[in-house]
């Protein structure tokens, strides 16, 4: 398996033409202007096509209409480019159409968008958080499968750091499991009359007058509530004995564990949770991992929002505290002073020991 020295945005489109994705449109908006920029230069070689649009809204439109035919697709931006999007993405899940989305996120952090979303109704998708370019490279492949097997979007979320930083990498296809036919594809095999195909929100079926809303929504609840028991990914490290668990996710959790990683070199009784998966959130898998520790400490490079899924997940049975908060250069991009090493590393260390630690 040869490995390349690549940036984070060339790797993630070459992991979403591995896996087959043949159509992606998008608006430029740095940091997701570089991941664009790579699916332009690289999917024509591919026979696939990658369109610049106009605004974020026509890039959705774009990928909703090659998604429908059948084609594996995808479209993306950064949280202020995806609120455009909100309303295709609700409606997208009620269609079923398995679209891929891109989200590198600026300052902040969009996991509120992400897991809660501003669309319609009830809907949901799949939210993959990668921790590094290697695994960002696994989850954009499982992303298209997921997307497939489900026929419903999924999300990667990533960040500045993902997409700008430089790692030695392999992109090799992924072997899954065979998929459901696509019968449900409008790809012009079928005429108008007699059998055709309707991809639509509302549930409408072809030859019969009227729709039944509840019904429908209803099937999708059935669904979604099986990708939520199926679906859950995390990793946890040194939980057994650890008074101590720290709780973080994509980018940050890189540093978040190398901290983690150092304290216990030295002796302290600290563990380490990180959710993959923002949406279905692993709130079993980090109950178990709870269990028995004083508290548990949430570093998150915002004012606080996995940590509501974190303290619901828990359910008041260990104190739950923030040691992150906001950090940010100047750019708004995110790489902000809280994320050197020694920082963290004083936070969890503060946390281990009782201290309040200040935002």
């Amino acid at each position: 398996m040869s490995r390349r020295f690549m940036q984070g945005s060339e790797a993630i489109a070459e992991a979403a033409i591995a896996a087959g994705c043949r159509f992606f449109a998008g608006y430029p908006m740095t940091p997701f202007t570089e991941l664009l920029e790579h699916f332009a230069a690289k999917l024509p070689a591919e026979g696939g096509v990658c369109v610049n649009a106009e605004s974020e809204l026509e890039a959705i439109g774009m990928a909703w209409g090659a998604v429908a035919t059948g084609a594996r697709a995808a479209t993306g931006s950064t949280g202020q480019g995806l609120s455009l999007m909100q309303e295709s993405i609700s409606e997208l899940v009620r269609a079923e159409l398995p679209l891929v989305l891109f989200n590198l996120a600026r300052g902040q952090g969009d996991y509120y968008q992400a897991t809660r979303g501003g669309g319609h109704g009830d809907y949901r998708h799949l939210v993959l958080a990668p921790v590094d370019l290697t695994e960002a490279v696994q989850l954009t492949q499982l992303a298209f499968d997921r997307a497939e097997c489900w026929r419903n979007p999924v999300l990667v979320y990533g960040d500045y750091l993902l997409a700008h930083t430089a790692e030695a990498v392999a992109i090799e296809p992924v072997a899954f499991d065979p998929l459901p036919s696509k019968d449900w594809a409008v790809d012009g095999s079928r005429s108008g009359s007699g059998s055709p195909r309707n991809l639509n929100p509302i549930g409408m079926v072809p030859g019969k007058k009227g729709i039944e809303p509840e019904r429908f929504w209803k099937r999708l609840q059935a669904k979604h509530e099986a990708m939520a028991a199926a679906e859950a990914r995390w990793e946890a490290e040194s939980t057994d004995d650890a008074e101590l668990l720290v709780v973080a996710f994509g980018s940050v959790a890189r540093f978040t564990r190398f901290a983690v990683r150092e304290l216990r070199a030295e002796g302290a009784r600290v563990g380490h949770f990180r959710p993959v998966t923002l949406w279905p959130f692993p709130s079993e898998a980090l109950a178990e991992a709870a269990r028995g520790v004083k508290r548990v400490a949430v570093l998150e490079q915002n004012a606080g929002q996995m940590i509501d899924d974190v303290r619901l997940a828990l359910e008041g049975r260990v104190k739950v505290v923030a040691i992150g908060g906001i950090s940010s250069d100047d750019a708004g991009f995110g790489v902000g002073p809280m994320l050197e090493p020694e920082r963290i590393r004083a936070r969890v260390g503060a946390a281990l020991a009782g201290r309040e630690v200040q935002p």
